[in-house]
């Protein structure tokens, strides 16, 4: 029940989690429409510190060069690239922002944020290989993968990936792929450039370890209600637009707004772990990420990856992910968020999915009764001469897959982003996980489509759309000359490439 004691403070738009989603929206928001108010809501006592946090994340500027889930192999043997086509169309997007906003010096420097990684894919085996082969034939294509390489001889891998080649068999079957113009992106970084530029303008209030509780609208409007959890006092807040973005902790939020399209959602937290060396001579032998197949039958979060990061400044190197299983749907969250996320609307989906996907429930017990032989040997098959002594387990982030009604399954497992709005366009969710944060930009773009549909057609946001993304309405895959003018003017701005890490 909503409690009328407590005046309600009003605002345009109300941003619920202070990650990468919110803080993407509401830069966009305010440069679309710079006398709109907003205010920020977050249970931690800083922002990003969930899924946006760099230890919590891969980094990967996600562009669909080095993932192979997203170039599956069909039935007749082909290999099909939309997806990672589209996904990379979608990170040019986010590169476009980003350079605007360092272009008008709304950022530091960029290297505190974006850094040239080169992207690999790397497989060994007869019948990878031949697929590898495959995919690179496909992504040739494509204007938005333009420059990949392919090599299966073991002198020039040796010369891309001096530590994963070394200790190798001579003769084993191997290939990889290789694009230059892959990025490492620190979203924790990103996310904080764009708060405290968000935060300087005129009618922006962000606001701290205040944890929402109840959602109610009234007469088109949301009334939210919240507690200061660092004085335990309630505040409410009246606002005509809410976002929820907050990560793993927005289905349940969904769920308290009670609108009709959140009904039948469920979530399945999986948790993650990384292996980070502590080796510094090893990390400098290394610059790279190098992404591999899932094994068969095992879910695309499993997809094993060696990654460059730069954190702060000081290179660092990871291999992972390991999952594990946990029901709370924030790492800093509570073991009662999944059985408390469980209702009689999403309780037949929820069961359709964990019965047609066995196969994931098994992987994540393996998973989870690894021993830290097991994790070093799974890193062997990378980095042969990998040692246990140069390498620690550190706890990455919690993500909550989707789970949706589905007619003939009940309930199907979705590994990917999904924005859920109300019909009126008054709120509005973003649930599921991989490759949100790198393709944020786009995804915000959509729910401001769904949302705010007739400024989205007016002159004047069409107008800044094209200042802030000047290849806004283009599909990069179709033209040539245009994608490639597009990343070289990005590439300067971002000071990408020419950048030696």
């Amino acid at each position: 029940m909503t409690n009328n004691n407590i005046p309600a403070q009003e605002c345009d738009v109300a941003l619920i989690g202070a990650g990468i989603m919110s803080a993407t929206l509401g830069a966009l928001l305010k440069e679309l429409q710079p006398e709109l108010t907003i205010q920020i809501f977050e249970r931690l006592d800083k922002v990003a510190g969930e899924s946006s946090d760099a230890w919590n994340n891969a980094g990967t500027g996600h562009s669909g060069f080095c993932e192979l889930n997203y170039a599956p192999q069909m039935p007749d043997g082909s290999v099909a690239v939309s997806k990672a086509e589209k996904i990379a169309g979608q990170f040019e997007i986010s590169r476009q922002f980003w350079s605007y906003m360092v272009e008008h010096g709304y950022f530091c420097e960029p290297g505190d944020f974006i850094n040239s990684c080169p992207h690999m894919s790397m497989v060994w085996g007869d019948e990878n290989v031949t697929y590898l082969r495959k995919r690179f034939e496909a992504m040739q294509a494509s204007p938005l993968f333009q420059g990949i390489l392919y090599s299966d001889d073991h002198r020039q891998l040796s010369e891309w990936v001096p530590l994963i080649m070394k200790g190798r068999d001579v003769n084993q079957k191997i290939a990889a792929t290789r694009i230059e113009t892959g990025t490492d992106v620190n979203f924790g970084a990103l996310t904080r450039n764009l708060f405290s530029h968000l935060v300087s303008k005129d009618g922006v209030a962000l606001f701290l370890q205040h944890e929402v509780h109840h959602l109610q609208q009234e007469h088109g409007e949301w009334i939210i209600e919240m507690k200061n959890l660092a004085d335990s006092s309630h505040k409410k807040v009246k606002a005509k637009f809410v976002f929820i973005g907050a990560g793993g902790g927005s289905l349940p939020l969904l769920e308290k707004s009670k609108i009709n399209e959140g009904k039948g959602f469920a979530g399945f937290p999986v948790s993650g772990q990384w292996l980070k060396c502590n080796n510094k001579e090893i990390i400098e032998q290394h610059h790279a990420k190098v992404y591999g197949k899932a094994g068969t039958g095992t879910p695309p979060m499993s997809v094993p990856h060696l990654d460059t990061r730069i954190i702060d400044g000081e290179k660092q190197l990871l291999f992972g992910p390991f999952a594990g299983f946990s029901t709370k749907f924030l790492k800093e969250g509570s073991l009662l968020d999944l059985p408390g996320s469980i209702h009689s609307d999403n309780l037949i989906p929820l069961l359709g999915a964990g019965i047609h996907n066995i196969p994931l429930t098994e992987y994540l017990i393996k998973q989870v009764l690894q021993k830290p032989e097991d994790r070093i040997h799974a890193l062997q098959e990378f980095f042969p001469d990998a040692k246990m002594e140069d390498w620690e387990l550190v706890v990455a982030g919690q993500r909550v897959q989707v789970i949706k009604k589905d007619a003939k399954e009940g309930g199907i497992l979705e590994f990917g982003t999904e924005v859920v709005s109300h019909s009126d366009g008054s709120i509005a969710a973003l649930l599921g996980a991989s490759p949100g944060a790198s393709t944020s930009v786009a995804i915000m773009l959509d729910l401001l489509n769904q949302c705010f549909k007739d400024q989205m057609n007016s002159p004047q946001w069409q107008q800044k759309l094209k200042v802030m993304i000047p290849a806004f309405g283009h599909d990069l895959g179709l033209d040539g000359a245009l994608c490639g003018d597009t990343r070289a003017r990005t590439n300067k701005i971002l000071k990408l490439n020419s950048q030696q890490v």
